[in-house]
């Protein structure tokens, strides 16, 4: 669910995609507004993305990848700055790498609501001249993916190899399939699931009271000032939490004292534990890079998500979907057990849709999937070749039939 930590992360420069820099597209411009899920009207919004590798004549190369609650367009490669990190899955996408840019034309975009170039609810809003704030409309999942679906429409696209995602994107991934089937050849999902458990849901709740009980809230409207920035901390500490798994906590911190090898009977001694400390970091990060409005409405919009929702069962949902399936799911991540992978499997094998499945292995939670790179090569880049080749032949067939 989140982006994992940058330390965390596979890095390998030799085969990165270079220095690549974020894109603006503007969509849905009047008289032709964003109609919402829950019927508010948005015009215009604002997509930033970047893009790796090149589309090939044909355009039918190009692959695209959602990205979870805390995520950005910034998959991959650096923007040059002096000492900058790389994009968030640069291990994983890049010459030779697992979405292999050799190979393939790599699309990334912030969600709508996001906090890093899209429109989301620190945007100006055109008719007031003020920021959206509170007055942001309530998004979904399905508003994400509309907006990411018109934007590949935009870019000339009318087919997507694949689109990835793991979490919240892997939502997005499903979505996707089931709304606009004939847009999507592939899907990947990973570490994600048809709808959130009590269980997640209760978490984001946990973390939107904390912004919102923070007095720097102001209802919303913080802007000019230093804002929730205690509460949205405190947020990001509960959710990364459920990122981890016990056995990576244990093994990473065990009950090991941060400053000293014994305690020190302070109760104003915040950070006694190496665990505590390293949570109260990831607080203070997350507070420099990300915007609390906007964590309000992502998190809403996980919770309302439930790929079933006018459907008679999640397996009518597959029904009409055109998409292969790749899904994997990992055996440590109590956020999105496995139990609810196999469930989308079910669905998807009731309805006769294609669909590979696998458990993998990893003691990092739910948050393998940013991190544990090997094995999730071995498994996307073959289900790729092989959507893209099923869809050769798909075309082969259907150009001699239509020779006949």
């Amino acid at each position: 669910m989140s982006v994992a930590p940058q330390e965390e992360m596979l890095d390998d420069a030799t085969n990165s995609v270079g220095v690549v820099r974020t894109q603006y597209a503007t969509l849905f411009e009047s008289p032709t507004p964003l109609t919402l899920q829950g019927g508010a009207t948005l015009s215009p919004v604002t997509v930033a993305y970047e893009t790796y590798g090149q589309l090939n004549e044909k355009k039918d190369n190009a692959v695209f990848i959602c990205h979870a609650l805390t995520g950005d367009a910034h998959a991959a490669g650096l923007h040059g700055n002096e000492g900058e990190k790389p994009g968030w899955w640069d291990g994983f996408i890049g010459p030779g790498k697992g979405i292999d840019t050799n190979q393939y034309f790599v699309i990334c975009a912030n969600v709508l609501g996001g906090c890093q170039g899209t429109t989301g609810p620190g945007t100006i809003n055109p008719a007031t001249g003020e920021r959206f704030c509170e007055s942001f409309p309530f998004l979904t999942v399905g508003d994400i993916v509309t907006v990411h679906s018109e934007l590949v429409r935009h870019l000339g696209i009318e087919r997507l190899l694949a689109v990835v995602g793991g979490s919240l994107g892997g939502m997005q991934v499903l979505d996707w399939s089931v709304r606009f089937p004939d847009q999507v050849l592939g899907s990947v999902v990973l570490a994600s699931a048809p709808k959130l458990a009590a269980q997640g849901i209760a978490f984001n709740a946990v973390g939107r009271r904390a912004i919102t009980a923070d007095p720097g809230f102001e209802g919303g409207r913080y802007y000019n000032s230093e804002g929730p920035r205690y509460g949205l901390a405190l947020a990001r500490m509960v959710a990364h939490i459920t990122y981890l798994s016990e056995d990576s906590i244990e093994l990473k911190f065990g009950r090991r004292l941060q400053d000293s090898d014994r305690f020190a009977f302070d109760m104003q001694k915040e950070t006694e534990f190496q665990i505590e400390s390293y949570l109260h970091y990831q607080g203070k990060r997350f507070v420099q890079r990300f915007d609390a409005n906007s964590y309000l409405y992502l998190t809403r919009a996980m919770d309302y998500f439930d790929l079933s929702d006018g459907h008679e069962s999640l397996a009518a949902a597959f029904q009409d979907v055109q998409s292969r399936f790749l899904v994997a799911s990992y055996d440590t991540d109590w956020l999105f057990p496995t139990s609810q992978s196999c469930e989308l499997v079910s669905a998807l094998l009731e309805v006769g849709k294609h669909v590979s499945y696998v458990e993998l292995k990893c003691p990092f939670g739910h948050d393998s999937f940013l991190i544990d790179l090997g094995p999730l090569t071995d498994l996307v880049g073959p289900f790729l070749q092989q959507t893209q080749l099923a869809n050769s032949v798909s075309q082969l067939n259907n150009s001699a039939g239509g020779g006949i």
